[in-house]
């Protein structure tokens, strides 16, 4: 094997060394102490897993997903009936208007064209509900509520934020952003859905 050859042997199987350490790494367990069940609209969730959104090597937020009963599978989560909710805590300072446009944009990688015009509003007032605090600190803890007939509430370290929206589809969407076809985060999707 010539020098070149060795070279390009080492770098390879660097590169798939750290790809194998960075993928460990980012399937960690969360460093927030997410309860195993909450409480929502008389019913109580159960968690049903969680896990670390990374953008490159950073970590983003944690988040929890909460549901009637454990599931393992995205279409068992949106088939559920009853209230759903997720919870997260921002691990570095984040821009609101930043992480509501990002939702809006996971969302449309995993609706339909119909759906996304049937829900320009909603996703919009989203959008708004985000901005109206400019920056998350570290340590936020923020979330969305969702309760069939009311639709989604967003909170913000346990106050609401601005007026309920949408309804089960328009959740479902939302859920689509971590659970979808297209998820944020593919190691996140299965960490909620403990698999």
């Amino acid at each position: 094997m010539n020098a070149t050859a060795r070279t390009s042997a080492h770098v390879a199987s660097s590169i798939f060394l750290s790809m194998a350490l960075l993928g460990s790494a980012w399937s960690a367990p969360t460093n927030t102490n997410f309860p195993a069940s909450v409480q929502l609209g008389g019913s109580t969730l159960q968690l049903n897993g969680k896990g670390t959104r990374h953008k490159a090597v950073f970590k983003v937020y944690e988040m929890a997903l909460y549901l009637p009963r454990k599931v393992k599978s995205t279409e068992e989560v949106l088939a559920l009936p009853g209230p759903k909710q997720i919870d997260f805590t921002a691990m570095r300072d984040l821009d609101t208007t930043d992480i509501g446009l990002a939702m809006v944009k996971g969302m449309r990688a995993n609706a339909t064209p119909e759906q996304n015009r049937k829900y320009l509003a909603a996703s919009n007032q989203l959008v708004e509900i985000f901005s109206a605090r400019r920056k998350l600190a570290t340590g936020d803890r923020f979330g969305l509520q969702f309760t069939p007939g009311k639709g989604a509430i967003f909170m913000l370290n346990g106050v609401q934020q601005g007026e309920p929206l949408g309804n089960d589809e328009f959740f479902s969407m939302i859920l689509k952003i971590w659970l979808g076809d297209s998820p944020a985060e593919p190691l996140l999707k299965d960490a909620l859905l403990d698999n």
